[in-house]
């Protein structure tokens, strides 16, 4: 396992390995609550497994501060029709919150800032509910821009199923 050095003494980043996959759920779990969407969370650790190490759909980077876990980024490629290069869509951001504010979030994203331009993509992306203005306020300050002139149109569960069944039809 590679450790990444950061800027930040004791911080170090790291690509997940299968042995994190508890970890990573513990992590989505704290995140969830923070959120107040825990009651949605059905991911377990087997369905992580499979989709993070086994077909491989998204990567996550994991945040240490003197060899703790503190925080996880879970990312995955895009692609822009538009730029006609992929893009880096970071779906979580987590930092444990006795550990915000000591610049971890910053050192993520920024961190993959640089992995999106060494794997020549066009942008980096994510979303943030608009009632968490603290992370509103940090990506802001980061010089992350708000897309508000686009609304996110979402299709899951039985939806997912009824769409699907109208190629038949």
């Amino acid at each position: 396992m590679k450790e990444i050095d950061t800027n930040i003494d004791g911080f170090k980043l790291r690509f997940a390995e299968e042995k994190d996959t508890r970890l990573i759920l513990d992590f989505i779990k704290e995140l969830a609550l923070y959120e107040n969407l825990l009651d949605e969370v059905v991911a377990t650790e087997d369905i992580l497994r499979q989709s993070l190490f086994v077909k491989k759909a998204a990567e996550v980077v994991i945040g240490e501060y003197h060899k703790e876990p503190v925080g996880f980024a879970l990312f995955f490629h895009n692609f822009s029709t538009f730029l006609g290069r992929p893009g880096l869509y970071l779906e979580d951001l987590y930092i444990k919150p006795e550990m915000r504010n000591k610049g971890f979030g910053k050192i993520m994203l920024s961190f993959l800032a640089k992995l999106a331009i060494d794997r020549n993509c066009g942008r980096l992306e994510w979303w943030c509910l608009d009632w968490n203005e603290p992370s509103i306020k940090f990506y802001k300050k980061l010089g992350a821009v708000p897309m508000d002139e686009w609304t996110t149109f979402r299709v899951t569960g039985d939806e997912l199923y009824s769409l699907a069944e109208k190629f038949y039809q």
